[in-house]
């Protein structure tokens, strides 16, 4: 069996006859649904009808025998065969017997490329099984020897591949043809059959003209270029040159290619600087603390700064209660004495000190004297 490759669908080759069918090796333990097309010489099968790339794919060329299966299935209507090949036995089961003997009938006819004549098909069937047994022979005609018989041809053609060829497909060798238009205007391609190869070529006249031409290996070697006359060439370099000396060089490969350099350059890459634990992840190591002190004596330990005395707010002055005495007592015993009034010559205050004086004795008759001991 083998297994998944990247090759679309639209590049296998002619399919004759596809549908659902249960398969069942002698590797799996169950069968499963798969869709299956007889594409050439080989079966595909894939997941899903939809699905473009296959899973899995089996090849008719180690063909024995294909023959039904007695045991009956717990679906009444389905019908089982099983097909012989070198490699070991696989079981089919497929929803009836007209569809049974049709799936036979052309896996019978691809292998052998003859039409098997012990099975009950109509005659439009056995018209359809002619027509596929006949594409199969042309198609081997114009496809590449075997790996058996040819291996080191091939070898050889894949190491001398011009330089050219680019694996795409068609769109995308028209969409690398308009890209890369200043580099060249051809190119080599796998074919979509996947057994030829093809050209393909764009210039840019009035409007962009492209154009596509088959290229088919010959069975004993060599190749041929589909156009008429029909050109033969013994490699794929030769097909490439003709088309390039036939067109007086109108036609450039296209080839894409960067320039290598000359010498070994390399970068050495940096050894990483040990790390340094941060001071909290110093806590958790087993550490002396009599290393630990000697490590902070050796180290000058910073100035710290002066610790100024805490300031003591500023509160306003409290007012000193005044002593309210009797108003008879307070005059009786008033002695007052001003000073500060020493000067004789200052008239202004004595005037002012004499009126004050003729007041209180108005009221309470008390004597005052000045400082000065003047009445």
């Amino acid at each position: 069996m083998a297994k998944r490759t990247r090759r679309p669908r639209d590049q296998l080759p002619n399919c004759y006859y596809e549908g659902y069918m249960e398969k069942r090796s002698f590797n799996d333990e169950t069968s499963r649904k798969l869709w299956t097309a007889l594409c050439g010489n080989t079966l595909f099968f894939f997941n899903d009808k939809k699905d473009c790339d296959y899973i899995e794919k089996l090849d008719l060329s180690g063909f024995i025998s294909v023959t039904d299966e007695t045991r009956q299935d717990r679906n009444l209507d389905a019908a089982r065969f099983n097909l012989r090949l070198k490699d070991g036995n696989i079981k089919f089961t497929v929803p009836n017997a007209e569809v049974r003997e049709f799936w036979k009938g052309y896996i019978q006819a691809v292998a052998e490329l003859a039409v098997p004549t012990s099975l009950n098909l109509l005659p439009g069937q056995i018209h359809m099984l002619k027509e596929a047994v006949q594409k199969e022979k042309e198609r081997k005609q114009n496809s590449p020897p075997s790996a058996e018989t040819s291996c080191s041809s091939y070898v050889t053609l894949k190491a001398d591949m011009p330089a050219c060829y680019h694996n795409v497909s068609r769109l995308e060798a028209e969409l690398l043809l308009e890209r890369e238009a200043k580099r060249g205007n051809l190119l080599l391609r796998p074919g979509s059959d996947g057994s030829s190869f093809a050209v393909s070529t764009r210039q840019d006249l009035e409007s962009p003209l492209v154009k596509h031409y088959r290229v088919i290996r010959k069975h004993d070697g060599g190749f041929i270029i589909d156009v008429e006359p029909k050109v033969i060439c013994d490699t794929l370099h030769d097909a490439i040159s003709y088309l390039v000396t036939s067109t007086d060089g109108a036609l450039i490969p296209l080839i894409i290619e960067e320039p290598y350099e000359k010498k070994l350059f390399y970068r050495k890459t940096p050894s990483p600087e040990p790390e340094e634990l941060p001071v909290e992840d110093c806590l958790y190591l087993n550490w002396n603390e009599e290393e630990e002190e000697t490590e902070d004596s050796s180290v000058n330990p910073l100035p710290q700064p002066e610790e100024k005395p805490p300031k003591i707010p500023l509160m306003p002055p409290i007012p000193v209660p005044r002593k309210l005495l009797p108003s008879s007592a307070s005059t009786s015993k008033l002695d007052l004495k001003v000073k500060g009034v020493t000067d004789p010559d200052n008239q202004i205050a004595r005037a002012t000190i004499s009126e004050l004086k003729l007041r209180l004795e108005k009221k309470g008759k008390v004597s005052v004297t000045f400082c000065d001991g003047s009445p």
